[in-house]
Parts: C-alpha cells; sequence; structure tokens
C-alpha cells in the first residue's frame, strides 16, 4: 500500500471509524428529466453525486453506495430486443448484471476524480452484486414491475406468445413486461463488501438491488425479476451495521399530501410517527413509498438514522440541516435549523 494513502486511511478511519453509511442513489439521478440518457449525460450528473459523496468522505465517513438501474436496464433489454436478429438476446438478470458495471464504472470514475481532486487517495471499488430471493415468494406468482419499452397489442400479444411473458396496458401508454418483485433476502457479495468496507474501501454494490438469484444445485441461478433498490439497499445497510442510511432522490424531502395544496416536508420525524403517516396514505407504492418502507425496516433492524434528501443537499442534509431524518423511537427530538415553513414533527 502507497505509504500516502496508508497515512490517510490510519487518520481518517481510526479516530471515525463509527462514522458510517450506505448512501442509496436513484437510477434517475444519472439520467435527469429531459435527458436522452447519453454516456456524456450520465458521467455529468455522475460526477454532481459524486461531489457531494466526496463532501462526505471529507468529514470522515465511511461510505458504501448502492444505486438504481431502471432507465439503464430498460435500455439494455430495447438493445438485446433490437438486436435479436444478429445476436443473441439477453435475459433480463444479465441485462441487470451489465447495467451494474456499467453505473459502477461511471459513478467509480466520477468518485476517483472527485476524491483525486480534494487529496483524498481513497480506494473505490464496484461490486457486481447478486441478491438471493425466494424460489416461493407470494411474489413469483403475481408479476407486477413493468420493464422495457411499450408494445402496441398485437405485438404485445406476440410477445406473450412466444416468450411467455406477463402484458399489462399501462395508463393507457401502450402494453409492457412486468416480472415479479420478490423481497430481497441474502446478499450474496456481503462478505466480501464487509471486508473492503473495513480496509477502507469505498464500495459500489448491489446496483438495481442486486441480480435477482435463487439456490439451486447447490449453487445459485439467476430469475427474471427486479428487486426493489431501496429494500435491498436497507438490508445492506442492516447486515453492514453502518450508522446511516441514506436514500438520494428527486426531491429534498418527503412530504406530506404531496403535490397537494396542503403539501407540507418533513424536516425530523420518528419512525414510530412516520409508520403512521405510511398507514394513512400519504406515501404511494409508485413514490415515496418504497424508500419509506425501506427506511422504517431500517430502524426497526437497529439502525441509527435514515436521511432522505436529493444529492444536491445530501451533505446538509446529514449535517441536519436539510432532507427528512428520520430516527428510531416513538418521538423525534426538534431540529434547530431555525427553518419554519418546515414541519418538524414531534
Amino acid at each position: 500500500m502507497p505509504a500516502a494513502l496508508y497515512v490517510f486511511l490510519a487518520t481518517r478511519y481510526s479516530l471515525l471509524a463509527m462514522n458510517s453509511m450506505l448512501i442509496a442513489v436513484g437510477g434517475n439521478s444519472l439520467i435527469r428529466a429531459g435527458e436522452k440518457g447519453t454516456v456524456a449525460e450520465q458521467m455529468s450528473n455522475a460526477r454532481r453525486t459524486a461531489a457531494a459523496i466526496a463532501g462526505l468522505v471529507r468529514a470522515g465517513y465511511r461510505i458504501v453506495i448502492t444505486h438504481g438501474n431502471g432507465p439503464q436496464v430498460g435500455a439494455q433489454l430495447l438493445r438485446s430486443e433490437r438486436a435479436s436478429d444478429q445476436v443473441p438476446g439477453q435475459t433480463l438478470d444479465v441485462c441487470g448484471a451489465a447495467s451494474q458495471g456499467e453505473i459502477g464504472y461511471l459513478i467509480a470514475q466520477a468518485l476517483q476524480r472527485e476524491l483525486a481532486a480534494a487529496a483524498m487517495p481513497v480506494p473505490v471499488v464496484s461490486v457486481v452484486t447478486q441478491t438471493v430471493v425466494s424460489a416461493s415468494d407470494p411474489a413469483m406468482e403475481h408479476p407486477s414491475k413493468p420493464i422495457g419499452p411499450f408494445y402496441s397489442r398485437a405485438d404485445a400479444e406476440e410477445k406473450k406468445r412466444q416468450l411467455g411473458w406477463t402484458i399489462v396496458e399501462d395508463a393507457a401508454r401502450g402494453y409492457r413486461r412486468v416480472v415479479p418483485s420478490p423481497e430481497p433476502v441474502e446478499i450474496v457479495e456481503l462478505a466480501v463488501i464487509r471486508e473492503l468496507v473495513n480496509a477502507g474501501v469505498l464500495v459500489i454494490a448491489c446496483g438495481g438491488g442486486g441480480i435477482p438469484v435463487v439456490r439451486a444445485n447447490g449453487g445459485f441461478q439467476g430469475v427474471e425479476a427486479v428487486i426493489d433498490k431501496d429494500r435491498a439497499s436497507a438490508l445492506l445497510a442492516s447486515e453492514l451495521g453502518v450508522n446511516i442510511f441514506a436514500i438520494s432522490t428527486d426531491t429534498d424531502y418527503v412530504y406530506l399530501d404531496y403535490k397537494r395544496p396542503t403539501q407540507r416536508p418533513l424536516t425530523c420525524v420518528s419512525a414510530e410517527e412516520l409508520e403512521g403517516f405510511y398507514r394513512a396514505g400519504h406515501f404511494p407504492p409508485g413514490n415515496m413509498g418504497p424508500k419509506v418502507e425501506s427506511a422504517l425496516r431500517f430502524l426497526h433492524s437497529g439502525g441509527q438514522e435514515v436521511i432522505i434528501s436529493s444529492y444536491e443537499h445530501l451533505c446538509e442534509a446529514v449535517a441536519g440541516r436539510a432532507g427528512t431524518r428520520i430516527l428510531p423511537g416513538a418521538v423525534a427530538p426538534a431540529l434547530g435549523n431555525g427553518a419554519p415553513e418546515k414541519v418538524s414533527v414531534r
């Protein structure tokens, strides 16, 4: 190990080893609204996210990053389908693995650049990760997660007949394939990820929730399914024992009455209070619902704090000056951020 790297890691992590965080970056963070998703666009967006993460490394946090892959795996599926008359098509699990490599590369390169510019020689590695699901999970019999492009009714019927896909009509925009979204049970590469984190490596893992696999014949077998990224991230965060689970999304706060005239942000809320709001229907399944559910899972498993905010305000959110903080217990403490227009639930 180079001397500079050894000194940096020794001073950074010997005193601050307890400051650990898993940051779940949304797949849409790399492809913003109105963008086509070119490599140049994704790299530019990755650098913005990396700048925020580098600020947290400087503050002394040992970090693990997970990420979504919705737009990217959709593009992988489309490429596979369009080129199927020339090369063999790829299954969904293989497309998910490819998207992990693609996004992991972009985020790793952006982080390496930001860390080097800040004179912080922290090693960065992306781990292609498998997530075990149960073959008997009820979700396996009830596909619900739309993936891939839209089809006409005739094309959708042909796909259903030829490939055995489950097809649904999607909001009058056409027809789409739906696949199961089972619960994550186990992270296959957990021990490796833990070793890397303990060695001071900034790890990117569990992209898109991980490649879904089931145990079969003494090993693992990929399945065509999609694992919710935030649920898998909560599982990884709990298994690693990190202090903070941060979810980077496209809103600055978790809101009550989202996009209604009575909309109001939460700045600090307890797990019990948030669970009450969740049961009252404030967080729709296709929007904030899975993030809130995953936050509660992490806290119920012994986690200390969850932060939900946009990547632009991630550092401020960790410092308690922005975003939504979710804490264990029944009553959240008051925040001293002096922002009367924000709702701090007590």
